[in-house]
């Protein structure tokens, strides 16, 4: 059996074990095993963490009140896993057959602390910081290579398939692949078809590298005008934005897009239609903004709201700064934009 190890491969990963050491205290606990992809990628440098897309984790760690870290892995994932994602750190292995997280005295399960584990994870680091700058800049130049490229007769299939092998050749994973032609705009998660895009489309993706997620949709225009809620749509998502003040509880800021949407011209309940989006990081959502959320807003957080109405849609990754400062993280400066309350936001190519 391995012996655990202090960290030395990440600069930022003391800062992170030092979080999960006061959750430890307040708790009473020696130490939480993770379980989660989410968690297990933060703390680990990015690692990924399971081998079907979005599945499993197919390794655990042990984290001590000390800061040593223990993993557990299945024998047929361990010498991957320590020649290429997680370098530096002693493993110990289990027969893939074996249960991965065997409970230990005086170890919390992830669960019975996720909340405190998401408020951890949720202010970014600065090496944290750069990973995601870079992956979005990659994610927004591949959707721009793919729709501008794009014809009517494509169909969502075609799309979905180029924009893959896009962010693929990126080295960054299509966690999410969406893509709607003109006849399915109003689907809230249009999983592709063999319809072809015909007079307008609009194509969404979530792109994992590093174990962060960079969320953007973009549309494309090949014939007629864009309807009117698209500019109002944009206006929802800029008051989500505002809402996102560090300290306020996230059932608070739904509250607050949910009175957006009349406000701007939308239905009562059009926040109902579909989910709303809300932090993102290590997780496509960390977590999806509900009612009864309490988790409370962190300063320099990631947030992926997606506000939605039948034929319009406006999504991208951001980082709320200093103030009231936004960063878009999935920008291409190719890509045509209005400016909205001081932040550039795209709008639709148009190729007609």
């Amino acid at each position: 059996m391995s012996t655990p190890s202090k960290p030395a491969v990440s600069s930022d990963r003391p800062e992170k074990l030092a979080r999960i050491t006061e959750v430890l205290d307040r708790r009473g606990a020696s130490g939480v095993r993770l379980t989660s992809g989410a968690s297990l990628a933060w703390l680990l440098d990015g690692a990924r963490t399971s081998v079907p897309l979005g599945g499993p984790a197919v390794f655990s760690a042990v984290v001590r009140i000390d800061g040593t870290i223990t993993v557990t892995a299945l024998r047929n994932e361990a010498e991957r896993l320590a020649e290429e994602e997680l370098a530096g750190v002693d493993i110990e292995v289990v027969d893939w057959f074996a249960p991965l997280a065997p409970s230990r005295a005086g170890v919390l399960d992830e669960s019975e602390v996720d909340v405190e584990l998401r408020a951890a994870r949720a202010s970014l680091l600065p090496a944290e910081l750069d990973r995601y700058r870079n992956l979005g800049a990659d994610a927004a130049r591949a959707m721009t290579e793919v729709l501008t490229t794009a014809t009517p007769e494509l169909t969502e299939f075609e799309l979905a398939g180029r924009l893959t092998h896009a962010l693929l050749a990126r080295g960054a994973e299509p966690a999410v692949a969406l893509v709607a032609g003109a006849a399915r705009g109003g689907v809230q998660h249009p999983l592709p078809t063999r319809a072809p895009l015909g007079d307008r489309a609009m194509a969404v993706a979530t792109a994992r590298r590093d174990g962060l997620h960079v969320s953007l949709t973009r549309w494309v225009r090949f014939r007629g005008v864009e309807p009117d809620g698209a500019a109002r749509i944009l206006e929802v998502e800029a008051d989500a934005w505002a809402a996102c003040r560090p300290g306020r509880p996230l059932g608070d800021v739904l509250s607050d897009i949910a009175r957006s949407y009349p406000r701007h011209g939308f239905a009562e309940d059009a926040w109902l239609r579909h989910h709303q989006g809300g932090p993102t990081g290590y997780a496509g959502r960390d977590p999806k903004a509900s009612p009864d959320a309490q988790d409370r807003i962190a300063p320099g957080q990631a947030f992926a709201w997606n506000p939605w109405a039948p034929g319009v849609k406006t999504e991208d990754t951001v980082v709320r700064g200093q103030g009231d400062a936004v960063e878009v993280l999935s920008v291409d400066q190719e890509w045509p934009t209005v400016d909205v309350r001081g932040v550039a936001r795209p709008v639709a190519l148009d190729l007609t």
